[in-house]
């Protein structure tokens, strides 16, 4: 079956030149003439890959994006701009914001057919099961490592091993990586109130363990000790907030390996990593007015980067703006242009505990 492409662009004759191309390759396109109906028709149609326009009437192209991307049925769905704006900051926004790559207008017919074909190549690789095994492991981060927020990626992934009855982290501790199972079998457990140990979790052979506590921010709230020999891999804390939080499509990948395609599971897991940005942008909001605020000031506002935001939250910039949207439709801050407005202080206070 043929590819269906989505082409939100409101120039006629570029609608249907666009259209016209793709149809030649072989390629199944619908056409929506502004941002609004290019919405609609995503979330109808279910495209393998979107085109869209950045400067549109009704919805432009930034928006189309953002509201795209807060569904979960068309959130990993490749994202690619067009635009006649050549500055360096029209690219960088849209790229931070979640898109997969950009067209600048004019652009010929193989560079177009070019940017699909990547994408779709892309898109097909993380559709595709991955062994329960570090080979596994290794060739789906060599696979998401071709996207471009996620070409830093470590290669190398510590391996230890470990003797029966050995501790691997104890409760209390603080996090550095998650662990993969190569070999052998773990237990995780906490003491109760009458000092009677409560197993909380059993692992095997191509399992992740010990990554709540990176998603809650926080520190271990059981041990894990080794019931028989086992080989384990760790993967750094950096990589593994790269893979949760900088690209939608390869966070639902890696969820659903780390919670072995359970679906409830996974769904408490998406939750979790969700509420941790949340709790970490209110943090840092929370944490710029205690400092910045003068004294007998009614309103508070600070201009910001949305990169220097991210920084001080600890979160990747494209999950920060998210965040920020959504804060600014809960009626907590307002955004205009670039300048951020506290307008619930309370709520992000309770937010961020």
């Amino acid at each position: 079956m043929n590819s269906k492409i989505l082409l939100i662009e409101d120039n006629t004759e570029m609608r249907e030149n666009i259209s016209e191309i793709l149809e030649l390759a072989g390629y199944q396109v619908q056409t929506a003439a502004n941002g609004k109906e290019g919405v609609a028709l995503a979330q109808q149609y279910k495209p393998d890959v979107i085109i869209c326009d950045i400067m549109m009437p009704v919805l432009d192209g930034y928006g189309v994006l953002h509201m795209l991307s807060r569904q979960e049925e068309t959130a990993a769905i490749p994202f690619i701009f067009l635009t006649a704006k050549a500055e360096r900051g029209d690219f960088r926004k849209g790229m931070e914001m979640g898109a997969d790559d950009y067209l600048t207008k004019p652009f010929d017919d193989i560079e177009l057919l070019n940017a699909i074909e990547s994408r779709l190549k892309k898109s097909e690789s993380l559709r595709k099961e991955f062994s329960k095994n570090i080979n596994g492991l290794s060739e789906f981060i060599t696979s998401v490592k071709t996207i471009e927020t996620l070409k830093e990626l470590s290669e190398e992934r510590e391996l230890k091993v470990f003797r029966k009855k050995e501790e691997i982290y104890k409760e209390g501790g603080y996090p550095r990586g998650i662990f993969f199972i190569h070999k052998g079998k773990i237990k995780t457990h906490k003491t109760g109130e009458n000092g009677k140990e409560l197993i909380t979790g059993l692992y095997k052979d191509g399992d992740f363990f010990g990554y709540v506590a990176l998603l809650e921010d926080g520190k271990y709230t059981d041990s894990a000790t080794v019931l028989e020999d086992a080989e384990i891999h760790m993967l750094p804390k950096e990589d593994f907030f790269d893979l949760v939080y900088k690209n939608a499509e390869v966070s639902r990948k890696f969820i659903k390996m780390l919670s072995d395609n359970l679906r409830e599971k996974e769904e408490q897991l998406v939750k979790l990593a969700y509420n941790s940005v949340r709790k970490k942008v209110a943090d840092a909001l929370v944490s710029l007015y205690d400092t910045f605020k003068k004294e007998g000031d009614n309103i508070f506002h600070i201009n910001i980067s949305r990169e220097d935001l991210a920084n001080i939250a600890g979160t990747a910039t494209e999950s920060t703006i998210r965040t920020l949207s959504d804060f600014k439709d809960e009626k907590l801050v307002d955004v205009h242009a670039g300048k951020i407005t506290i307008l619930n202080y309370d709520k992000l206070y309770r937010l961020k505990n």
